[in-house]
């Protein structure tokens, strides 16, 4: 009966703790965060792009040298 009391004091102070922790984060602003996504998305395309480009690569140069 004892850890019934213990367990829901602890599930309360855990909320409690987090709740503080979520009061301490600095939330962006909509133009901060609009800037990093579009960064995110472009940084994305362009190594994407850059793997593309070198899987291409690769698979023509082993294709060359099995066929030699």
């Amino acid at each position: 009966m004892g850890e019934t009391n213990t367990e829901k004091t602890q599930k309360v102070s855990w909320f409690s703790g987090l709740k503080a922790e979520f009061d301490k984060i600095i939330w962006p602003d909509k133009k901060s965060l609009t800037r990093q996504t579009a960064a995110v998305v472009a940084v994305s395309i362009i190594l994407g792009l850059i793997i593309a480009v070198l899987d291409v690569l690769i698979k023509y140069g082993v294709d060359t040298l099995v066929n030699l």
